[in-house]
């Protein structure tokens, strides 16, 4: 589902791209000619002291060699009354080598007091380590700019800054750009009181909770125009001045601050500030409704409270209306009840460009017009309870660019006319809806379109296949057909995601108009595709995500797969009909970290090649290729509109689990339900961070590798119903992460080894079931003392040999018994000598034994004698 990402980071990325504008504004602005200056040579002496002291793995400060300090990087000298005097310090290098630069770092000596004449200092965007920022800054009287951000500067600022009575900007912000490891902190703000001048004010994400005091240090400075205090921890611990003296504040920013309190007991003090425009107290433990007083706030443009628990009848007061040059409206994920068209007709209209109203508690159908939001360019209303149809009047809103409606209770069509004016709409997302009908034909320029989790009917449209979409999301609908070729050779299109639906037939060859195309994510399960493996994926060589399963593709694997799809990092083939061996080619992908083929008709061994799979031996982070697929994105102005689809339903822990973004840790492979033979190979341990190994419902016929124990990331391992034997290895034991175990139905003979792990597991019994070789807990069959050899494969088949040939023996011997005794029973002569034959012999056996008991008498008596 497309979305804009959090509110919240999108008011973020707004305030600090203002905050760094005015960095920028301000060194453009009064950064002076040093050309044909020369610096002072004391002055000299003492930056080359500076550089000694710090560290430059990253050579910024290569330049700073030569008699003319003015012509180093980073320094600036006056031409008037401060000729020759360093005016200008500016160390920032984070951005210098890119995104992953070798920062400035080392200790600030006290060498920098020489420079008297500073105006302008800038260290920010270094690494300082966690140290403490100088006192000494503070006795530099000169100073009119200071910027100390994001430098890892670490424990309580000094006090000290509070004598800089020149200081106009300041800049102690930590936004973790580079992470930082320490943290700054400050008691109070009574030293920012002091400094009468000052007017730009960011200390966002330094820690403030112990100030006390800080609303009337803030209203000693009437010239501040900007504050930034997020993330602050400021609590409102005591009660605002009854009068405001920031008469000419302009952007207050303190968002992430537990306030925790009624918005309406805010007092006046907030609601005072008559050249404020633009407000930003987002996620700020805000209730209640607002106050008649926020109508003050005539020259406002922003205004920005996501995040909080406004709530109410009376949520937007009449005096909205005042806000007549309000161009942003943010209140995403609050609680305000109302029915949608009887807010909209309480906000101003003429100059609203953003309105966003995700997460709320909107009821009611959309007014059928909207042509009085002529300014309106986003319009937010995703995860309400908005019925109705989409009106037609929605065309009336032509300088559209984003619209989101998802996750609500829209129902009906959409046609041609919806958009029929559009022509600059960007995105489009209705996603998990009730709509019905075909794909209308939409604006030109669209680049992102999200119909997902809709009763979408129909074919694909050719028009389609013409569009700058850059990611189309369909998923979840009832469209059937086929896919056709103008789709598939769009250039620009990075995301499709089509799965679900009822699309059937051969996916076409489509020669493609460009050598590559630029697609990133392909998303087809859950359709009626038949054929080979699609071949128009040769050509496809950013792909990172391609999901097939369950269809009718079938064919076997192509070898051609790790030269064309280097990048792939998420293959799902299950539930089709490909057959053949795993090529060596597949199992050699060095960036693959999921891998699905199960529950197809594939052949032949494992190939011991499967531990190149070098994705599967390393932890996944924020910046692998999966993740690039997650967080993929159209970009707009206020942000990139994200586009990672349905959850994906990954078979784990003998069940679908539904994993969305959390698929980028996801380290899976699954050959189940195949026709695998041969060994396990010992490779395959090399994949230490494999999270699911399924290799159940195969054929499998030798022992479980010794080392298995050595996969500690493992939770779900599945080798049932193969044909393996031999014993547990002892390393199972091991796997500390393990949650499920199945080895049911194989040949596994020997005691079960002991571990806590195994111990916790649930079902234990259902484990080791139909291995009658087995013994030992969980099971109740003991094992002898001497233990239980286990029998390899050809002392098993002797055996069954050995069992062969005595049945057949007795088989034999009782065939002849049976006639005998039938010749007995027909044949009167055999009777009369078998008779005559037993009456002999039993008379001979009787005169026998009479002349032994005879002798045995005669011995008796004579020994007696």
């Amino acid at each position: 589902m497309i979305s804009m990402g959090e509110p919240a980071r999108v008011a973020v990325l707004i305030l600090f791209t203002t905050c760094s504008l005015l960095v920028l504004f301000h060194r453009s602005s009064s950064a002076p000619a040093s050309a044909g200056t020369l610096c002072i040579p004391t002055e000299r002496d003492a930056l080359l002291d500076l550089k000694a002291g710090l560290t430059d793995p990253g050579n910024f400060l290569s330049s700073w060699q030569g008699a003319d300090c003015c012509q180093w990087k980073g320094i600036d000298c006056g031409n008037r009354t401060a000729a020759g005097h360093v005016i200008r310090l500016q160390l920032n290098s984070a951005w210098a080598y890119g995104p992953r630069p070798e920062l400035i770092g080392g200790e600030i000596r006290s060498s920098l007091l020489t420079l008297q004449h500073l105006e302008k200092l800038d260290l920010s965007e270094n690494d300082f380590g966690g140290r403490p920022i100088p006192e000494f800054i503070g006795t530099l009287r000169s100073l009119t700019y200071l910027d100390l951000s994001d430098s890892n500067f670490g424990g309580r600022i000094p006090p000290h800054l509070g004598n800089l009575s020149s200081l106009i900007n300041l800049y102690i912000i930590t936004s973790n750009v580079p992470p930082q490891t320490a943290q700054l902190s400050s008691p109070d703000l009574a030293w920012v009181s002091r400094l009468g001048k000052l007017q730009f004010l960011g200390l966002a994400g330094v820690d403030l909770s112990a100030a006390v005091d800080w609303v009337h240090d803030l209203n000693m400075l009437p010239s501040l125009k900007d504050i930034y205090l997020s993330y602050c921890g400021l609590r409102s611990t005591m009660p605002p001045p009854l009068h405001s003296n920031l008469t000419s504040l302009e952007n207050l920013s303190m968002s992430w601050n537990p306030f925790n309190r009624s918005i309406a007991a805010t007092n006046n003090f907030f609601w005072n500030l008559p050249s404020l425009q633009a407000l930003s107290m987002m996620y700020c433990g805000f209730h209640g409704s607002f106050p008649d007083a926020v109508g003050n706030l005539t020259s406002l443009q922003e205004l920005y409270l996501d995040g909080n628990h406004i709530t109410g009848t009376n949520t937007f007061p009449s005096t909205f209306k005042k806000f007549n040059n309000l161009q942003v409206l943010s209140l995403t994920q609050n609680f305000i009840n109302m029915d949608v068209a009887e807010m909209l007709d309480q906000l101003p209209s003429a100059e609203l460009e953003m309105l966003s109203l995700d997460d709320n508690n909107l009821t009611g159908s959309l007014p059928s017009q909207l042509g009085h939001f002529s300014s309106l360019t986003w319009l937010m209303l995703r995860n309400n309870k908005i019925s109705g149809e989409i009106p037609v009047g929605i065309r009336e809103l032509t300088k559209l660019k984003g619209i989101w409606l998802s996750s609500n209770r829209l129902h009906g069509t959409i046609t041609d006319q919806h958009f029929s004016l559009g022509g600059q709409l960007e995105v489009l997302d209705i996603s998990s809806n009730h709509l019905v009908g075909p794909i209308p034909t939409f604006p030109p320029n669209l680049t992102s379109l999200d119909l997902s989790r809709n009763n979408l009917s129909g074919t694909l449209p050719p028009e389609i296949g013409k569009s700058m979409l850059q990611a189309i999301i369909l998923f979840n609908n009832s469209l059937s057909g086929t896919i056709p070729c103008s789709l598939l050779r769009l250039q620009q299109l990075m995301f499709l995601d089509l799965s679900k639906n009822q699309l059937s037939g051969a996916l076409p060859s489509c020669p493609q108009k460009y050598e590559t195309s630029n697609i990133t994510l392909l998303n087809l399960n859950n359709n009626h595709f038949s054929g080979a493996f699609p071949i128009f994926l040769q050509s496809c060589g950013q792909l990172k995500f391609l999901d097939l399963a369950y269809n009718q593709f079938s064919g076997s694997l192509p070898t051609w797969i790790q030269s064309k799809l280097p990048y792939l990092a998420l293959l799902r083939l299950r539930s089709n009909k490909f057959s053949g061996g795993i090529p060596d080619q597949l199992a050699g992908m060095k960036v693959l970290q999921y891998l699905d083929i199960a529950c197809n008709n594939i052949t032949g061994n494992i190939p011991q090649s499967i531990g190149n799979l070098a994705a599967m031996a390393l932890t996944p982070n924020n910046s692998g290729s999966l993740s690039q697929v997650v967080k993929f994105g159209v970009n707009t102005m206020y942000g990139k509109t994200t586009a990672y689809t349905d959850g994906l339903l990954v078979n784990i822990k003998g069940q679908q689990l539904e994993y969305t973004r959390g698929i980028i840790y996801m380290v899976s492979i699954d050959l189940s339900c195949n026709s695998l033979t041969g060994q396990i190979p010992q490779e395959i341990v090399m994949l230490v961070a494999l999270k699911n190994l399924n290799l159940s419902g195969n054929s499998l016929n030798d022992i479980i590798p010794q080392s298995i124990g050595e996969l500690h990331e493992l939770e779900s391992f599945d080798l049932s119903y193969n044909r393996l034997y031999g014993e547990i290895p002892a390393g199972l034991s091991a796997l500390s992460s393990l949650t499920r175990l199945n080895l049911s139905y194989n040949n596994l003979t020997g005691t079960i080894p002991s571990g806590n792990q195994l111990r916790t597991l649930d079902d234990q019994a259902s484990i080791y079931i139909g291995n009658p070789g087995l013994c030992g807990p969980p099971l109740t069959r003991n094992c002898s003392g001497s233990g239980m050899t286990p029998l390899a494969p050809e002392e098993d088949e002797g055996m069954q040999d050995v069992v062969s040939l005595y049945l057949g023996m007795c088989i034999g011997f009782l065939a002849g018994l049976w006639i005998v005794l039938c010749g007995f029973l027909f044949k009167r002569k055999w009777r009369v000598k078998c008779f005559l034959f037993s009456d002999h012999m039993y008379d001979w056996v009787y005169n026998y034994m009479q002349v032994a008991v005879g002798w045995i008498s005669l011995a008796r008596k004579f020994r007696g004698g």
